[in-house]
């Protein structure tokens, strides 16, 4: 397992990052910079009391009131600047997330995320907690910085030397920190990718809980997860020994260098020009927030290196060579009103759509389509047919935007479409890919994804999809939960949920990819049925191999080898096309089952 050395200016990010909530940041200096150096009035308090011990109303009574004073004060100071930590840490938090949420919706859609499942969730929650923790300890660095200041002009002031040995373990600290960084970052990567494996192998795992016992695979399975298990243990482990070594080498380190103090200042005390009762206190006092100041510059460059490690994770994600694209300040809406989801401002209504010299290759591959023209009218109903790994879904995700195509236009009314990925959205376009993603809700809840319920025709969409029949005998109705992925549900009863979720958005383009692969005879007939009857406006592209598409189709297009090499209408095609007739034999000689039945993205699909 190899880690590479980050390249990101760490420092930049996160003073960037602070911008995000620049008043709660400068709110969070000021109140820790004042619990860090406020013990300097007890301290001086503590001096003038043991070296003035006749001074007239100056006893232990009025110490122990002062100082008991300076407590309550200290933590009323401490929870007012926890609970401004914890927004802004919050804030913090927030703006990354939105920023790689926001850029992984920006990309094309099916080439946004390359990550494991387990990989994007630890980058969501253990990545960005780690930068959090390391933004919101600068204000103690700030603090620690100001004290050690003051500190040091008040001890030198009594003793040169003295005060040399009490700051001489925090350059120790630092020197350690800085040489242990590279291991720091080394391990700290380690334990990410072990725990991301985890994460993703039980998403897989309860994604694929039927296939798995289907297989008879359980025993292997665990067996799996228990080595990933005890990967992740062996990473965590040095991780963790690593971090509590250094941290006991900073608290050993200091509690030597306070005991060699303290003997070097009871030798003094007492002696001509030596160390006064008072000053001698001074120096004690002094001792604890000097070693807290020093354990925490230790812990601090070491959570620097952590954070660095998680920004170029993070950084990675978002597939971007602009890596202040992930700090950069936008609106939470944290508080008020939440914005309004408004449409894109183009006119809805399609006329025609025409794609011009479309051609896309998958990076590193000859996969892809090559030139491609068509034109789909209003109101018609066009279906893309091919072998395995002809270009079908390929096809569809570049005219839609979900791939960056290397070439060619796809124009909307004769207007070309700049940012097609942005533009075919509801309520023009709605899309369902070969294999449709379902949530862990209901099935109501599944077909609306937020909209509201009186604002669309939710019973007419799952008629016109031929799911009504199955609703009505699911055991709560649209409140049935549907599972994981929808995995209570048959393969056919999730794509046709697919579909109905694109009819709820009433979009003038439908396209479907292999929408009816999983469905029977009857079933298919009757969606394709409703289809034209209940939305006949609608223009339709479909990737489909099976007859009773082919038969309604206005245009068969079809592809070979990513290009166009036939199109009209089925007689047409059965006449003049080779290849369109071996795919129509080889259909009905496999009953669904033969060589147009399966699609591959993989493989240039």
């Amino acid at each position: 397992m190899t880690t590479r050395r980050s390249t990101l200016p760490t420092v930049r990010l996160m003073r960037e990052l602070i911008k995000a909530a620049p008043g709660w940041y400068l709110a969070n200096v000021l109140l820790w910079t004042t619990i860090w150096v406020i013990p300097v009035i007890p301290a001086l308090i503590t001096q003038r009391f043991f070296d003035d011990l006749d001074t007239v109303g100056f006893n232990p009574a009025t110490l122990i009131a002062m100082l008991l004073g300076y407590g309550a004060a200290r933590l009323a100071v401490m929870f007012i600047a926890m609970w401004n930590d914890v927004h802004f840490m919050f804030r913090a938090g927030s703006t990354l997330r939105r920023n790689m949420l926001e850029r992984i919706f920006a990309l094309p859609g099916s080439q946004s995320v390359k990550e494991a499942s387990g990989e994007i969730i630890s980058r969501f929650r253990e990545d960005v907690e780690h930068v959090e923790e390391a933004t919101s300890m600068t204000v103690d660095l700030v603090g620690t910085a100001l004290f050690g200041t003051v500190a040091a002009l008040v001890l030198t002031s009594i003793d040169a030397q003295m005060t040399l040995l009490v700051f001489a373990p925090l350059l120790f600290m630092v020197v350690v920190a800085e040489r242990a960084g590279t291991r720091i970052r080394r391990y700290r990567n380690a334990a990410r990718e072990s725990t991301e494996q985890i994460t993703g192998a039980l998403g897989e795992m309860y994604g694929a809980v039927q296939s798995i016992k289907v297989a008879g695979v359980e025993e292997p399975m665990i067996r799996h997860f228990k080595k990933l298990n005890d990967e992740r243990r062996k990473m965590m482990v040095r991780d963790k020994v690593l971090t509590a070594g250094l941290e006991s080498v900073f608290w050993n380190t200091l509690s030597i260098g306070t005991g060699l103090i303290l003997i070097f200042a009871a030798d003094n005390l007492g002696r001509p020009n030596g160390l006064t009762v008072g000053e001698f206190a001074l120096f004690v006092f002094f001792l604890d927030y000097v070693t807290d100041a020093g354990w925490f510059l230790g812990a601090f460059i070491a959570r620097l290196k952590q954070a660095g490690v998680s920004f170029e994770r993070m950084h990675g994600l978002m597939h971007s060579d602009d890596p202040f694209m992930l700090v950069s300040k936008k609106e939470l809406h944290l508080t008020g009103e939440m914005p309004e989801f408004t449409t894109p401002a183009h006119d809805a209504h399609l006329d025609e759509l025409k794609v011009s010299g479309l051609t896309f290759h998958y990076p590193g591959t000859a996969n892809g389509i090559e030139d491609v023209n068509l034109t789909l009218e209003r109101g018609s109903f066009t279906v893309v047919t091919g072998r395995i790994g002809s270009g079908k879904t390929t096809l569809l995700r570049s005219i839609l935007g979900l791939v960056s195509t290397d070439s060619g236009t796809v124009s909307w009314n004769g207007e070309t479409i700049a940012d097609p990925d942005d533009f075919f959205v509801p309520p023009r376009s709605a899309y369902t890919p070969q294999v449709p993603t379902l949530f862990s809700m209901t099935m109501r809840e599944n077909l609306l994804l937020g909209r509201n319920e009186e604002d669309v025709e939710l019973h007419e969409a799952i008629r016109s999809a031929a799911l009504d029949r199955d609703v009505d005998h699911m055991p709560d109705g649209l409140d049935t939960l549907v599972g994981p992925l929808g995995m209570r549900l048959s393969g056919g009863q999730v794509q046709r949920t697919a579909a109905a979720r694109m009819f709820v958005r009433d979009p003038e383009l439908l396209v479907f990819d292999d929408l009816s692969s999983a469905l029977d005879v009857d079933t298919e007939k009757t969606l394709w049925e409703r289809l034209f009857s209940e939305h006949a406006e609608s223009t339709a592209l479909v990737v489909s191999h099976r007859r009773p598409a082919l038969q309604r189709a206005d245009q068969i297009i079809v592809l070979d080898g990513g290009r166009v090499v036939a199109r009209g209408k089925l007689h047409d095609l059965l006449a003049t096309s080779p290849e369109f007739r071996n795919l129509w034999e080889t259909e009905a000689e496999g009953n669904g089952n033969g060589s147009m039945v399966k699609t591959a993205g993989a493989s240039g699909e």
